[in-house]
């Protein structure tokens, strides 16, 4: 089968990269021809036979021209269209796989899809994976970034809300080109031209069925495991007696990621200030890295935590990543994911538990979906689940499990890679959905 990813990055820059690089590797290996189409960039790792890409688009630089012209080109993209069908032509594709498009590719493309399969009578499925909620709202996330509050304002096509309360990045002018976007495509129907959506959470396919378009598309498939984190959970998951389990050497209970609010890194502040006993460890960066750095140079009276001496109980380590952030997880007591949005699949939940580890994950978006809990009837526990945003929840949760180490101990035996889809497993359920 020759199938052809499109994405607006071809180079390493996020989840969306990750899954679209491990599914096409994964396809090559047993056989299917796979080739990628998205922008020109000096990162790009992957192509195309024809060799045809569209500009990168900067957004942040650029001349002066440029930045006129890029609120049209974001909504509808001749150069896209013409150099996608550059690669139909040549390649003749199967299957045309979406991922990331939006505003620097833009929904041209589809119509050239479209338009090339009827003019030459070739077969080819279009299929796109919802990595986040750009379809039903302009900003992707579902979410007041002012106000702070998940929001669902623009579901049903009411894209002037994007407009009004200045949803993408508090800017009335990219505001007013997100909800014409939104809307020029509405109008447009280009999106009923996509014969399958995956969702990778049950979640946003509640989310994505509210659109009268969508419903009856849809369908909901957790992400995949990424190579390096299933070979990783092998090499460290050799059999043992739930007797002879022993916890970390050095407790803690570990965040890694985005420092950001809507990660919840205020609420996880909050709530080791109140938990003194317990040291929590950060590895990440982003825009509140000020806020965790104020709380790991506190000095606590009382207080010296294990990890590095200091009198705080709070570590930020920064940003790790490999088998360093590997290892923090794995020697955690279990890590903690307060995300105060609308999450889809993070994979950091499944890496973690995927490493042995419990995850304490606030219930919210697609979260629950992803960690077994008592509550929920499991007899293979891997964790537990706190109200979003709620402190005294997650102080209460985060004490509670920590101090209770029979059930730390069966957690973290409960914990596998297994659990999840590897990419072999998720392509054998994508194939279906490619030749139905």
């Amino acid at each position: 089968m020759k199938i052809l990813m499109i994405n607006k990055f071809l180079y390493p820059n996020g989840g969306s990269e990750t899954y679209m690089f491990g599914l096409g590797q994964y396809f090559q290996s047993i056989g299917h021809e796979v080739q990628y189409f998205g922008m020109e960039h000096e990162g790009r790792c992957v192509g195309n036979n024809m060799d045809a890409y569209t500009k990168d688009m900067d957004f942040h630089g650029g001349s002066v021209f440029s930045k006129i012209t890029y609120p049209f080109k974001t909504i509808y993209s001749k150069e896209a269209r013409k150099k996608i069908r550059l690669v139909l032509d040549d390649y003749e594709p199967d299957v045309c796989h979406l991922n990331n498009f939006n505003y620097q590719l833009t929904p041209s493309i589809i119509l050239e899809i479209d338009a090339w399969r009827t003019e030459t009578g070739h077969k080819c499925k279009i299929v796109y994976t919802a990595h986040d909620y750009q379809l039903i709202c302009p900003n992707h996330m579902l979410r007041d970034l002012k106000s702070g509050a998940n929001c669902e304002k623009c579901i049903g096509g009411r894209f002037g809300n994007c407009t009004k309360n200045r949803c993408i990045h508090g800017s009335l002018l990219k505001s007013v080109i997100g909800s014409l976007e939104a809307e020029y495509w509405k109008s447009n129907k280009a999106y009923s031209y996509i014969d399958a959506i995956i969702c990778p959470s049950e979640f946003m396919k509640k989310k994505m069925d509210t659109n009268p378009l969508f419903a009856g598309k849809t369908i909901a498939m957790h992400n995949f495991l990424p190579e390096e984190v299933k070979t990783a959970a092998n090499k460290q998951m050799p059999t043992i007696e739930p007797a002879d389990y022993k916890l970390p050497e050095h407790t803690y209970v570990l965040y890694f990621g985005r420092y950001s609010t809507e990660k919840g890194i205020g609420t996880i502040l909050n709530a080791s200030e109140r938990l003194p006993e317990i040291t929590f460890v950060f590895a990440g960066k982003g825009p509140l890295e000020a806020a965790v750095d104020s709380r790991a140079n506190a000095v606590m009276v009382g207080v010296v935590n294990e990890i590095n001496g200091a009198g705080s109980n709070v570590v930020n380590l920064g940003f790790k990543s490999g088998d360093e952030l590997r290892q923090l997880i794995k020697n955690a007591a279990f890590t903690i994911y307060p995300s105060e949005w609308y999450e889809n699949c993070p994979y950091s939940v499944m890496e973690s538990i995927a490493l042995g580890t419990p995850v304490m994950g606030a219930d919210i978006g697609g979260i629950p979906e992803l960690i077994n809990t008592i509550e929920k009837g499991s007899d293979n526990a891997t964790g537990e689940t706190f109200e979003s945003g709620d402190v005294s929840a997650l102080v209460k949760k985060v004490q509670s499990l920590y101090n209770d180490t029979g059930k730390l101990k069966q957690y973290r035996l409960n914990c596998k890679a297994g659990l999840f889809d590897d990419a072999a497993v998720y392509a054998e359920k994508l194939m279906k959905i490619y030749t139905r």
